[in-house]
C-alpha cells in the first residue's frame, strides 16, 4: 500500500557521514574480519567524534568476490558479518548515540550467484530470462560492442548456457542487472523497502548512474589515453580511455531515481546520497540532485584524486557552483576506493599541518561531509604485498596500479597488542595489519590534546554552532596561486573560510570593504594572522573569522 511522504528534518544537509568498511573497522569473533556486533562496540567513537551518521559498506550475503558489491542476497546479512538480529542491534545503539544509519546498496549490478541471475542464465525463456543485459554475438563470435569493465578487460562475459553474452561493468562475476526491465526496478524498490522497515535512515548509493545502459548496445568513441588524470580510472586502465556515452549515465536513470525517491520519502528523516563515476561528475551531481525529486546528495571523484591546490579546488568549486542550481553535493577526500589522503595530498611524510588544513578545508565547503575511517587519525596508506592482496582490481592492473587494499586495512584502536586492537590478537586479519599505523591508534590520540582525533573533533562540535558553515550560501574570493578562500552566509552570519593549501608561507590582502569583526579561534585553526587588511599564513595555515 502507498505510504504518504513523511515529515523529514533535514538532518543530512549539511551533516557529516562517518564511513565504515564492515571488514576492517572492528571483529568481535575473533575470526580476522571485522563484524555488525564489532561496528556497534565501537559506535561511541565516532559519537564522540561528533559525526552525524554512519555509512556501512555492503554486509549483505556475498560471495565476497568485490568484497560485499556483489550482493547474493539483498534481504540478509552475511554470515561472516553476523545476524539481522546484530544489524538491529546496531541500529538501535547508533539511534541511542544519536547517529543515523546509512547503509550502501549497489542497486545497478548484482552477484552471479543470486537466484535472479542463476534463473536468467539458465535458459533464453525463463521469467528472470531479461532481467540482465544479455546480447548475442557478432557473426564472429566476439561481444556486440566496445564496452570495457572499469575492472579489466570487456564488458562482456560469454555464457555456453544460452550462447549470448551478459554484461558487467566491473567484474565477471557482477552481472549488470537490466533497467529497462519494470520488473526489475519494482523488485530492486522492495530490497529498499525491506531496510527502511528496519529503521535506517538512508542510503548510500553505489555507483548509481551505471544502472541504464543503452538500449541499442552501441559504441562508444575512443579518445585516447588520457594526457591529464581521469578521477575515474587510472591512465594505464584502459576504461579510462573510452568516452562513456552510451554504457551508463543515461537519461533514463533519473525516471528511476524518482520512484526511489517517492518510496523513501515514505520514511521519517530518510536521505540518500549517490555515487557518481563519470567524467563529467560534476555536471551530474548537479543533475542528480536537482529539485526535490531525485537524490537528496551526491558525490563524484574530484576530490578523490591528487590534485588538491588552491587554483585546482578554486576552478572546481566556481564550476559546481555555476551549474548546482539547487543541487546538493556531499564532499569526500577519501574512501574505500582511493588511497587514503594523507598520502595521496600529502606524500611519504604528511605533515600534521598539511592533514588539519585538509580537515577543515572539507569541513568548510558548501555541502554535506563524508569522513572515511582512519581520516581523522591521520592514516597513511599502507603498502601491501603483491602475495598478500585481495583486491581483484588491484591484482589486474598489478603493479602500476595497485588496487584499493592500502586504505582498507584494519582500523588501529590500540597501539598496543600484536593486531593494534582490531580482533582477537590470535587470528592473522584479512589484510595485513600496518605497523606505520601503531602510533596513530585511536586510543591512544584520544589521549593526546594536541592530535590530529582531537583536532578533527573540536572541528566537527564547533562547526555544528556554526549555521554558516552547515546549510549558508558560498561566495568564493578570486582565484590565487596558494590560498583557497571564501565567504559562507545564513541569516546574517557571514564566516570567512581561508586556507593556505601550500608548504610555503602565504599572504592574501582581503578585498576593499570586507572586515574582519573576530577570529574563530575557537575552531582549532590556526596558523594564519590578520595585519591590516592583509592575511598572513604559515605553511597550511587555516583561518575561520566572523565578518562585519
Amino acid at each position: 500500500m502507498h505510504k504518504p511522504k513523511a515529515s523529514n528534518n533535514q538532518w543530512w544537509r549539511g551533516g557529516v557521514i562517518y564511513q565504515i568498511y564492515p571488514r576492517s573497522f572492528k571483529d568481535s569473533n575473533g575470526d580476522g574480519i571485522g563484524d555488525l556486533p564489532g561496528i556497534t562496540s565501537r559506535l561511541e567513537h565516532v559519537a564522540r567524534l561528533g559525526a552525524d551518521a554512519v555509512w556501512l559498506s555492503p554486509f549483505f550475503k556475498s560471495p565476497q568476490k568485490d568484497f560485499g558489491y556483489d550482493i547474493s542476497d539483498y534481504r540478509d546479512v552475511d554470515p561472516m558479518y553476523g545476524t539481522l538480529d546484530d544489524f538491529r542491534a546496531l541500529v538501535q545503539r547508533a539511534h541511542a548515540l544519536n547517529l543515523k544509519v546509512v547503509i550502501d546498496q549497489v542497486l545497478s549490478h548484482c552477484s552471479d550467484q543470486h537466484p535472479w541471475f542463476v534463473e536468467s542464465r539458465s535458459s533464453r525463456d525463463n521469467l528472470k530470462a531479461d532481467w540482465f543485459v544479455w546480447a548475442d554475438a557478432k557473426h564472429d563470435g566476439t561481444p556486440p560492442n566496445n564496452w570495457l569493465s572499469v575492472f579489466g578487460g570487456s564488458a562482456w562475459q560469454w555464457d555456453t548456457r544460452r550462447c549470448q553474452y551478459y554484461l558487467h561493468n566491473f567484474l565477471t562475476s557482477q552481472p549488470d542487472l537490466n533497467f529497462h526491465n519494470p520488473k526489475v526496478q519494482e523488485a530492486l524498490l522492495d530490497t529498499v523497502r525491506f531496510w527502511l522497515e528496519l529503521g535506517v535512515d538512508g542510503y548510500r548509493l553505489d555507483a548509481i548512474n551505471f544502472c541504464f545502459h543503452d538500449a541499442q548496445l552501441r559504441d562508444n568513441p575512443g579518445r585516447g589515453m588520457p594526457t591529464v588524470e581521469d578521477a575515474t580510472a587510472p591512465s594505464m586502465n584502459p576504461y579510462s580511455w573510452q568516452v562513456h556515452r552510451y554504457d551508463k549515465s543515461q537519461p533514463e536513470a533519473l525516471g528511476f531515481l524518482r520512484r526511489l525517491r517517492e518510496l523513501v520519502d515514505q520514511y521519517h528523516d530518510t536521505t540518500m546520497v549517490g555515487e557518481i563515476g563519470d567524467e563529467a561528475g560534476l555536471a551530474m551531481v548537479a543533475d542528480y540532485t536537482r529539485g526535490s525529486d531525485r537524490l537528496h546528495m551526491a558525490y563524484c571523484f574530484d576530490l578523490l584524486g591528487a590534485a588538491h591546490d588552491a587554483p585546482y579546488l578554486h576552478d572546481l568549486i566556481e564550476r559546481f557552483q555555476r551549474i548546482a542550481g539547487d543541487g546538493w553535493a556531499c564532499w569526500a577526500i577519501s574512501n574505500h576506493d582511493c588511497m587514503r589522503v594523507a598520502t595521496r595530498w600529502g606524500g611519504a611524510n604528511p605533515s600534521s599541518a598539511q592533514l588539519r588544513a585538509a580537515a577543515a578545508l572539507l569541513l568548510s565547503l558548501r555541502g554535506s561531509v563524508c569522513i572515511y575511517q582512519g581520516e581523522e587519525l591521520g592514516l597513511p596508506e599502507a603498502d601491501i604485498a603483491f602475495e598478500d592482496l585481495q583486491d581483484p582490481y588491484g591484482k589486474t592492473m598489478w603493479p602500476e596500479f595497485k588496487g584499493r587494499d592500502g586504505c582498507r586495512t584494519p582500523m588501529p584502536w590500540s597501539d598496543q597488542g600484536a593486531d593494534l586492537g582490531f580482533g582477537s590478537g590470535h587470528v592473522k586479519p584479512w589484510l595485513p595489519l600496518a605497523e606505520p599505523h601503531r602510533p596513530l591508534a585511536a586510543e591512544r590520540q584520544w589521549q593526546q590534546p594536541g592530535s590530529l582525533l582531537n583536532h578533527y573533533s573540536r572541528l566537527l562540535h564547533w562547526r555544528r554552532g556554526q549555521g554558516a558553515l552547515v546549510k549558508g550560501d558560498m561566495q568564493l574570493l578570486p582565484r590565487h596561486a596558494q590560498v583557497l578562500a571564501h565567504v559562507r552566509e545564513h541569516h546574517g552570519q557571514r564566516v570567512l573560510c581561508a586556507f593556505n593549501l601550500s608548504n610555503a608561507s602565504a599572504t592574501l590582502a582581503l578585498p576593499a570593504g570586507m572586515a574582519i569583526e573576530d577570529v574563530l579561534h575557537d575552531s582549532g585553526a590556526d596558523g594564519a594572522r590578520l595585519d591590516n587588511g592583509t592575511l598572513h599564513f604559515a605553511p597550511w595555515g587555516v583561518m575561520f573569522a566572523r565578518l562585519g
